[in-house]
């Protein structure tokens, strides 16, 4: 049997996948060898899986997986070891060649998003396969040929977009399902065959792995600097979202949905504008214009389609020359600016997939706020605090702050830093926020950037009601000494809180820059400063593993944090 014979009622998938070689066993690699087992001695002659660095529950899974006829190996030297073990038992097509070296060891490779390009490990799996692509592209392949698919990136509202979408879509009688970085794996939830509209969260990582991919409706909210470790430049992790329209032209009907109030998308835009829809092969909805998201790029440059808010904060979209209503961006459960832009741009592609009006705004109107993103969890003295953990890069507690225009918050800043310009959110801060509180591993690049003394050390919370640096503010003063008596002794130097100074905030109150060593230790210092009516945010800007395993772990651990020091007060 041919590798090139496809099978019918599929978008791309081979009757014959040959020697497959899994890269790591995160989420997707996991779900992508589960969905390979059933193959080997079939479709797939071998299956060998690169696991990577040991961890308990990689060694069980592999172990089960060796049980099961894969060939695995852990380490650096992984990808070496199967490639020699593959050629030492090859056969059927290529076997010869690949006992003399001439060919790869494996026809395909699927490699798991966390895995940059340019490491060893992902480069020797792309010398040893004639093809290496991602889950997502795998899963695309393997799906329903009359299957749609709606692809999200952008550099911020990818999730809190896929989740909406698909909340839409399944409330209008769709048998649409979250998956990607959302969800189930998008090879579990291909193999589940329960679904028709996979809503797929789509990361830069998965992309630049990708070459058939093409969805029916591709949604690129953003594109603003983040992940450069892993890209190596703004220019590649650019490109590498830019890949989701690159195959769009080969799916009839395909829409693409561009938010226009970013610059690099916009100049994509511009590019597709200039193409003409013969050479484009598709259409695309531009949201909003430089001006912001109540442009109309119809007016603003004579596009034929375009999604905007009206003057009376309707979201409308104009499509293939019909006028859509979503229902108002005020009617929304999910506050802010930025979730009238993740409404709009779900409505575009409902409407691109054949929704009604109705439905649209219906289903808009009942989604809730997501977990880790600007989530209201609880109060502490009157303090209200949220849990916006998902904001791992500066662009998305610039989003947060501005989502609190009545109230100035107490910002925690601080993770796992990514090195990326802080002066937008010091400005920012300095003009939205009553103080910062610097924390983890970023914390003194953090706390010098918003003009901390050089080598300020942090300060401890259980000592912030003698600091000089937090005077009372009148009639707060009783609520915060009620928050400082809910706070637990904590670890650290026995320092005294220290207001760092800087310029006033806009209401002309001093402005606080604090340190601290842990999460924890932020949170009480912060409403150790914080009043009855005062926010305290967590929007860290920064990954989160200097001191937890991802951002939904650090969410919970801060809304146990909340929980417990708010049971403290009313005990």
């Amino acid at each position: 049997m041919a590798r090139g014979d496809l099978i019918p009622g599929r978008k791309h998938a081979p009757q014959h996948l040959g020697r497959v070689l899994v890269l790591g066993l995160g989420k997707s690699g996991r779900a992508a060898v589960e969905y390979l087992l059933p193959l080997v001695g079939g479709r797939v002659d071998a299956l060998a899986v690169a696991a990577g660095a040991r961890t308990e529950a990689s060694e069980a899974f592999a172990a089960e997986a060796a049980a099961r006829g894969a060939l695995v190996a852990f380490g650096d030297g992984a990808v070496a070891e199967l490639a020699a073990r593959a050629a030492q038992g090859a056969g059927g097509d290529g076997g010869a060649a690949r006992e003399a070296g001439a060919a790869p060891a494996f026809d395909l490779g699927i490699a798991s998003p966390g895995i940059p390009q340019f490491s060893a490990f992902y480069q020797a799996a792309a010398a040893s396969c004639s093809e290496l692509v991602s889950e997502v592209e795998f899963a695309w392949r393997e799906s329903a040929a009359d299957s749609r698919w709606v692809a999200v990136t952008g550099t911020n509202g990818k999730t809190t977009v896929c989740a909406l979408a698909a909340h839409v879509l399944a409330g209008a009688g769709l048998a649409a399902a979250a998956v990607g970085n959302i969800g189930d794996p998008c090879i579990s939830a291909v193999g589940a065959g329960a679904t028709d509209v996979y809503v797929a969260e789509v990361s830069s990582y998965q992309l630049a792995s990708t070459v058939r991919f093409a969805p029916n409706v591709a949604v690129l909210l953003n594109i603003t600097p983040d992940h450069l470790h892993w890209h190596r430049s703004f220019e590649a992790y650019r490109d590498a979202k830019l890949k989701l329209l690159a195959n769009l032209a080969g799916v009839p009907g395909a829409v693409a949905v561009l938010d226009a109030t970013n610059d690099v998308v916009r100049a994509e835009v511009r590019r597709l504008r200039a193409l003409g829809e013969g050479g484009r092969g598709f259409a695309y909805v531009p949201m909003g214009t430089a001006e912001g998201l109540d442009g109309d790029m119809r007016a603003r440059c004579g596009s034929d389609n375009a999604a905007f808010l009206d003057g009376d904060g309707m979201l409308c979209v104009a499509l293939d020359g019909k006028e859509h209503r979503a229902g108002r961006a005020g009617d929304l459960q999910v506050k802010g600016a930025h979730n009238a832009s993740n409404a709009l741009a779900v409505a575009a592609a409902a409407f691109a997939l054949g929704v009604d009006d109705p439905d649209v705004a219906a289903h808009l109107r009942s989604f809730k706020p997501l977990e880790h993103r600007i989530e209201p969890c609880g109060t502490v003295a009157g303090v209200t605090c949220y849990n916006d953990s998902k904001a791992t890069n500066v662009d998305a507690t610039l989003t947060a702050l501005a989502a609190f225009p009545e109230t100035r918050p107490i910002v925690l800043l601080g993770g796992d830093d990514k090195g990326t310009d802080l002066a937008p959110l010091v400005a920012a801060a300095r003009a939205r926020a009553r103080g910062v509180v610097c924390f983890g591993a970023a914390g003194p690049r953090f706390a010098t950037a918003f003009g901390a003394p050089a080598g300020c050390r942090p300060s401890e919370p259980a000592d912030a009601a003698a600091s000089p640096g937090t005077p009372p503010r009148g009639e707060a003063e009783d609520s915060r000494t009620e928050v400082r008596h809910a706070l637990p002794t904590m670890r650290g130097t026995g320092e005294t809180l220290a207001d760092l100074g800087g310029p006033a905030g806009r209401d002309g109150s001093d402005f606080a820059v604090l340190r601290a060593s842990h999460l924890e230790d932020a949170l009480d210092a912060a409403l150790a400063i914080a009043g009855a009516g005062d926010v305290v945010l967590l929007s860290p800007a920064c990954a989160s593993f200097d001191e937890f395993g991802s951002y939904e772990e650090r969410g919970r651990a801060f809304k146990a944090l909340v929980a417990e020091r708010s049971a403290r007060v009313e005990a």
